[in-house]
């Protein structure tokens, strides 16, 4: 390590600003202008920063309460239920008593310190306290020692690792631009029968081209869903659903954080982990596959050779394209609490059309699932990148160079 590097208590270079929550009682402290933050905010948030929660407080819940505004730039870091959720200010922003958020001092990137205390989460789980649950106190975390370098050392380190965490967060964002659009011509299709509608008032519909638009009735017809397209059959979840042996389920301890076969669990993350042996679920772009979390709800569509883990049930459509029955499941079974709701999935009235609609709209939706596949292999790859370049830059054991130069080398 250098001899720019300096060790200092973190409340030498930030104060530690806690927070509060107003009374729920008192109706006038809710609903104002003042962004106000729960961990559970930062429980499925992506990228680095951050501008509001699901709530909001008034200026008399402010001064009601122990909440306090920190100002833009501020390194939002959960103490409590859990510790160690990060996100940076990017306006003004108050927050419930689980943060501990450092407000730095001057000559200080803010982004350095978000990565830094990220590193450093499993240390200060370590010294926090509590028997219900684990919590960090302010003068605990002020008292945390971190070794830092140079202002200048500090940006480029941000710098690198900002870049990384951008082309990922562009990703995702892209692969859920290509999921809307997948689920927004599904709506079209087969809940607001677009292309039926256009047909009965003479119109071409919009978007496809002339054979497919053959394939669309003119007219409706009564059913016990109501109006629906005529000729189109009303079942069950179940008639369309083919659910696929499991011989074996994956547990943490028997994965590992990079391999070839993907690992498919039931939590928001999909992503258990990995290994090198054969698939038992031999997906592909031209015969797909999906999960569905009994617990969860969760789904997820797979393009290439899968497993699973615990709880996790895997599915193909029966005597539909597996796109099409993946997208009319999706979110047809809401999470209600933590238990199983597969047998309440499948009980579900749905509209079924004819397999030849279904397979026109796989074949378009499976061209948006080939770029996706590819957006979550560039994703993996940028991630594990990431994730072996942070921890050796800001222990300060890989020099700038020396990072810049293993990312060109990756790249290539």
């Amino acid at each position: 390590m250098s001899s720019e590097w300096k060790t200092f208590v973190l409340r030498d270079v930030a104060s530690i600003i806690g927070g509060g929550t107003p009374s729920t009682k008192e109706a006038t402290y809710w609903d104002g202008n003042i962004p106000w933050l729960t961990p559970k905010d930062l429980s499925s948030h992506t990228g680095m920063y951050v501008k509001r929660g699901e709530r909001s407080i008034t200026k008399a819940g402010l001064d009601g309460s122990s909440a306090k505004i920190v100002p833009p730039g501020t390194v939002l870091f959960t103490s409590r239920a859990p510790i160690g959720y990060l996100a940076i200010a990017e306006q003004a922003i108050s927050t419930n008593q689980g943060f501990k958020s450092l407000v730095l001092n001057t000559e200080q990137d803010n982004r350095f310190f978000y990565y830094l205390l990220r590193f450093h989460t499993p240390d200060i789980e370590a010294i926090a306290t509590g028997s219900t649950f684990k919590e960090i106190s302010g003068s605990a975390l002020g008292s945390f020692e971190v070794t830092i370098p140079s202002y200048g050392e500090q940006t480029k380190i941000a710098d690198i690792l900002t870049t990384l965490d951008d082309r990922i967060e562009l990703l995702r964002e892209t692969n859920a631009t290509l999921e809307a659009i997948a689920q927004a011509l599904f709506k079209s299709w087969f809940v607001d029968f677009d292309p039926v509608r256009a047909k009965q008032e003479g119109r071409e519909p919009e978007g496809m081209d002339a054979d497919t638009a053959a394939l669309f009735p003119d007219s409706f017809e009564e059913s016990e869903l109501g109006l629906v397209p005529k000729g189109w059959k009303i079942g069950k979840v179940d008639n369309i659903l083919s659910r696929l042996s499991a011989k074996v389920r994956y547990t943490k301890d028997q994965i590992i954080t990079d391999g070839v076969i993907p690992i498919y669990e039931q939590g928001a993350g999909i992503l258990l982990g990995y290994h090198n042996g054969p698939a038992q679920f031999l997906a592909d772009e031209r015969n797909p596959a999906f999960i569905f979390g009994d617990h969860t709800c969760v789904t997820h569509l797979s393009c290439e050779p899968f497993d699973i883990s615990q709880n996790v049930i895997p599915l193909k459509g029966k005597d539909r394209a597996t796109l099409w029955v993946y997208y009319a499941v999706k979110d047809k079974q809401a999470f209600q609490e933590y238990r199983r709701h597969w047998m309440e999935l499948i009980v579900k009235d749905i509209v079924i059309p004819t397999p030849q609609i279904c397979e026109a709209y796989a074949n378009i939706v499976s061209i948006y699932h080939l770029k996706m596949e590819s957006n979550v292999h560039q994703l993996r790859t940028i991630t594990s990148i990431r994730d072996t370049l942070l921890p050796r830059l800001i222990s300060g054991q890989l020099r700038i160079p020396e990072a810049e130069a293993l990312i060109e080398e990756t790249a290539a």
